[in-house]
């Protein structure tokens, strides 16, 4: 089992309340755990060891996405004073922690979303890794976690992939879901930074998030409860953010909806759906042009992969057809007034997991706004033309730098 850490120093060095005083708790760049330069990763470390007992594989149609977990598990323990460890891949198992760990009373953990795909030759190809590992720094960082080499981080994670790319079906579609987490785990009830932390990697094999193909959503519009606020934490991807979305989702739920559309202020912004972000497609009001909307990264939106991603190629193949490629806010009413005026096209959400979700309807002030999907059409011609781009570069279709291939 992991072993419980105990730091032989104290982390602290420079007060909190002190740095409040100077600045703006938003403005503040936050630069990780520990200040000092101490070890940092050493993939040439790397200890494997492998699993006496494999598991049977799944036929691809019986996987449950985040049901079914591989033989081994990734891991790296941090101390303040030694900064990060030798890495191990060892066989999976359970966490060794004492119940006094910060981890459990002040919710020190942070963590990604990523895949691991099969091209067609068998080859296993990464997505954007690097911009997984930048957003894991960020999200650490802001929490008082240790931050770490990406490149040297990318390079044990691709080893991992390697090792485990017998549970990734040879089919498109499917892929290896992969959780990069981060915790705090120092023996303390005491409030601040962690003189300890794990880092660790598990991976479940996927399927399509849609087994029959695409199915639209229908959304509440969700007032009442607030997913993140200027100067918060709703840009960065921490366990914290995750819990208290689930009540008013069960809400939702209650009266039919499958997810939350996240409102924000008096103004009634629209910012993300679920635990995606969220893009508008609508003719613009003033110059009729087609026009792709999606919130600014103003601190309360997520700085999703999958967003990043579809900007790009809307910049790329959109805009050169008149196309007008939007980072702004925008209000529910602005969405409704499109959609009474006959200008929204399509509205989508977009993650990691589905890469795009159609949205069929969303429940606002007692009313049902459609957007724009044709009775019986599950998915629009935009929606589905960007999977499409983005899974071209995912499996490698498409030779791009986005393609992170796994040496053998």
């Amino acid at each position: 089992m992991l072993r419980q850490l105990r730091p032989r120093s104290s982390l602290i060095q420079q007060s909190p309340l002190r740095l409040l005083a100077t600045c703006r708790q938003y403005s503040i760049q936050a630069s990780g755990a520990s200040t000092i330069k101490r070890q940092d990763i050493d993939p040439s470390s790397l200890t494997i060891t492998k699993t006496t007992t494999p598991k049977e594989t799944l036929p691809p149609t019986d996987l449950v996405f985040g049901r079914t977990f591989t033989d081994h598990m990734l891991s790296l323990e941090w101390t303040a004073s030694e900064g990060w460890l030798a890495p191990r891949i060892t066989p999976y198992q359970n966490l060794s922690l004492d119940p006094a760990s910060c981890v459990f009373h002040y919710a020190f953990t942070a963590f990604e979303g990523m895949k691991a795909y099969k091209d067609s030759a068998g080859q296993v190809r990464l997505f954007r890794p690097e911009r997984n590992m930048a957003r894991l720094n960020k999200s650490s960082a802001r929490i008082a976690l240790p931050t770490f080499d990406g490149a040297a981080m990318i390079e044990l994670i691709a080893k991992f992939a390697q090792l485990e790319s017998r549970f990734i079906p040879d089919m498109k579609g499917y892929s290896l879901y992969l959780r990069p987490t981060m915790i705090g785990t120092q023996r303390t009830l005491g409030v601040g930074p962690p003189g300890s932390a794990l880092f660790y990697l598990i991976a479940s094999p996927v399927g399509p998030y849609y087994p029959t193909g695409f199915k639209a959503i229908s959304l509440e519009a969700t007032d009442y409860a607030v997913r993140a606020w200027p100067g918060g934490v709703g840009n960065s991807k921490l366990g914290a953010n995750y819990a208290p979305c689930i009540v008013p989702q069960m809400e939702a739920a209650k009266r039919g909806f499958h997810q939350n559309l996240w409102l924000f202020g008096e103004e009634e912004y629209v910012t993300e759906v679920g635990t995606m972000n969220l893009f508008v497609a609508m003719k613009n009001k003033e110059t009729g042009q087609k026009e792709l909307i999606t919130a600014p990264l103003d601190g309360t939106i997520l700085e999703g992969v999958t967003r990043d991603s579809i900007l790009s190629l809307a910049r790329q193949k959109l805009a050169p057809e008149g196309w007008i490629i939007s980072e702004k806010k925008y209000t529910m009413k602005d969405l409704d007034d499109a959609a009474n005026q006959g200008r929204l096209i399509e509205v989508f959400g977009a993650g990691t997991a589905a890469i795009v979700a159609p949205v069929r309807n969303i429940s606002w002030k007692g009313k049902m706004v459609d957007c724009g999907l044709k009775p019986g059409e599950e998915a629009g011609q935009l929606t589905l033309q960007l999977k499409d781009w983005i899974e071209a570069r995912q499996y490698g279709d498409e030779e791009h730098e986005w393609s992170y291939t796994v040496p053998k």
